[in-house]
Protein backbone atom coordinates (compact mmCIF):
# COMPACT_ATOMS: atom_id res chain seq x y z
CA UNK A 1 0.00 0.00 0.00
CA UNK A 2 1.39 3.79 -0.97
CA UNK A 3 2.05 5.94 1.72
CA UNK A 4 -0.19 9.33 1.26
CA UNK A 5 2.23 12.50 1.85
CA UNK A 6 0.81 13.33 5.04
CA UNK A 7 2.33 10.26 6.57
CA UNK A 8 5.73 11.15 4.63
CA UNK A 9 6.27 14.52 6.85
CA UNK A 10 4.62 12.26 10.18
CA UNK A 11 0.98 12.39 9.92
CA UNK A 12 -1.20 15.22 11.85
CA UNK A 13 1.68 15.72 14.34
CA UNK A 14 4.20 15.66 11.72
CA UNK A 15 2.70 18.33 9.99
CA UNK A 16 0.96 20.58 12.80
CA UNK A 17 4.93 20.82 13.77
CA UNK A 18 6.40 21.96 10.18
CA UNK A 19 3.65 24.13 9.78
CA UNK A 20 4.11 25.77 12.95
CA UNK A 21 7.98 25.76 12.19
CA UNK A 22 7.00 27.73 8.89
CA UNK A 23 5.38 30.37 10.47
CA UNK A 24 8.07 30.72 13.39
CA UNK A 25 10.51 30.96 10.83
CA UNK A 26 8.77 33.41 8.81
CA UNK A 27 8.34 35.91 12.05
CA UNK A 28 12.47 35.35 12.88
CA UNK A 29 14.03 35.75 9.17
CA UNK A 30 14.47 38.47 6.50
CA UNK A 31 13.30 36.53 4.20
CA UNK A 32 9.51 36.14 6.10
CA UNK A 33 8.84 39.68 6.81
CA UNK A 34 6.84 40.44 3.54
CA UNK A 35 5.02 36.80 4.34
CA UNK A 36 4.44 37.93 7.59
CA UNK A 37 3.26 41.80 6.69
CA UNK A 38 0.79 40.27 4.14
CA UNK A 39 -0.70 38.04 6.70
CA UNK A 40 -0.97 40.47 8.83
CA UNK A 41 -2.99 42.49 6.90
CA UNK A 42 -5.28 39.60 6.31
CA UNK A 43 -6.76 37.32 9.66
CA UNK A 44 -2.88 37.18 11.44
CA UNK A 45 -0.17 34.85 11.78
CA UNK A 46 -2.36 32.62 14.20
CA UNK A 47 -5.07 32.41 11.77
CA UNK A 48 -2.78 31.62 8.67
CA UNK A 49 -1.21 28.90 11.21
CA UNK A 50 -4.33 26.74 11.13
CA UNK A 51 -5.73 27.57 7.77
CA UNK A 52 -2.37 26.09 6.36
CA UNK A 53 -2.48 23.14 8.12
CA UNK A 54 -6.02 22.73 7.36
CA UNK A 55 -5.27 22.99 3.87
CA UNK A 56 -1.93 21.08 3.37
CA UNK A 57 -3.81 17.99 5.71
CA UNK A 58 -6.13 17.39 3.06
CA UNK A 59 -3.84 18.41 0.13
CA UNK A 60 -0.99 15.84 1.27
CA UNK A 61 -3.82 13.07 1.54
CA UNK A 62 -5.31 13.29 4.95
CA UNK A 63 -8.33 14.71 6.02
CA UNK A 64 -9.86 17.91 4.19
CA UNK A 65 -10.47 20.32 6.67
CA UNK A 66 -9.86 22.81 4.58
CA UNK A 67 -12.47 21.56 2.12
CA UNK A 68 -15.02 20.60 5.17
CA UNK A 69 -14.79 24.22 6.27
CA UNK A 70 -14.33 26.30 3.35
CA UNK A 71 -16.02 24.20 0.60
CA UNK A 72 -13.53 23.96 -1.85
CA UNK A 73 -9.53 23.77 -2.13
CA UNK A 74 -8.36 25.89 -4.94
CA UNK A 75 -5.48 27.79 -3.58
CA UNK A 76 -5.60 30.56 -6.26
CA UNK A 77 -8.91 31.66 -4.94
CA UNK A 78 -7.90 31.76 -1.36
CA UNK A 79 -5.15 34.06 -2.20
CA UNK A 80 -7.13 36.06 -4.87
CA UNK A 81 -6.97 38.78 -2.68
CA UNK A 82 -3.20 38.84 -2.30
CA UNK A 83 -0.41 40.77 -3.91
CA UNK A 84 2.13 37.97 -4.22
CA UNK A 85 5.46 38.62 -6.61
CA UNK A 86 8.01 36.77 -8.10
CA UNK A 87 10.43 36.87 -4.65
CA UNK A 88 7.64 36.41 -2.46
CA UNK A 89 7.12 33.26 -3.76
CA UNK A 90 10.91 32.60 -3.19
CA UNK A 91 10.57 33.58 0.17
CA UNK A 92 8.10 31.43 0.85
CA UNK A 93 9.44 28.44 -0.54
CA UNK A 94 13.17 29.43 1.34
CA UNK A 95 11.13 29.29 4.87
CA UNK A 96 9.69 25.98 3.78
CA UNK A 97 12.60 24.64 2.85
CA UNK A 98 14.45 25.65 6.06
CA UNK A 99 11.23 24.16 7.65
CA UNK A 100 11.20 20.97 6.25
CA UNK A 101 15.26 20.58 6.92
CA UNK A 102 14.77 21.71 10.57
CA UNK A 103 12.18 18.94 10.97
CA UNK A 104 14.79 16.67 9.36
CA UNK A 105 12.45 15.75 6.69
CA UNK A 106 14.12 14.35 3.51
CA UNK A 107 14.32 11.86 0.85
CA UNK A 108 12.96 11.16 -2.94
CA UNK A 109 9.05 12.51 -1.39
CA UNK A 110 10.08 15.23 -0.03
CA UNK A 111 12.15 16.29 -3.01
CA UNK A 112 8.96 15.96 -4.45
CA UNK A 113 6.46 17.82 -2.08
CA UNK A 114 8.90 20.18 -2.68
CA UNK A 115 8.59 20.13 -6.48
CA UNK A 116 4.91 20.52 -5.92
CA UNK A 117 5.39 23.71 -3.40
CA UNK A 118 7.34 25.39 -6.10
CA UNK A 119 5.01 24.79 -8.96
CA UNK A 120 2.35 26.19 -6.58
CA UNK A 121 4.49 29.38 -5.44
CA UNK A 122 4.96 30.24 -8.89
CA UNK A 123 1.27 29.74 -9.97
CA UNK A 124 0.29 32.17 -7.17
CA UNK A 125 2.56 34.92 -8.35
CA UNK A 126 0.28 37.59 -9.73
CA UNK A 127 0.13 40.99 -11.85
CA UNK A 128 0.96 43.15 -9.29
CA UNK A 129 0.00 46.51 -11.58
CA UNK A 130 -3.49 45.36 -11.20
CA UNK A 131 -2.47 46.12 -7.42
CA UNK A 132 -0.98 49.39 -8.14
CA UNK A 133 2.38 48.05 -7.29
CA UNK A 134 5.62 48.84 -9.32
CA UNK A 135 7.67 45.71 -9.12
CA UNK A 136 11.22 46.47 -7.94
Amino acid sequence: MKQSMIDSVGGEEGLRKLVNDFYDIVERIPEGEVISKLHLRGHGLEHVRLEQFNFLSGFLGGRRYYEEKHRHMNVKLMHAHVPISQQDAEDWLFCMDKALVENDLHGPEIDKLRDVFRRIALLLVNDLAEWGVTPA
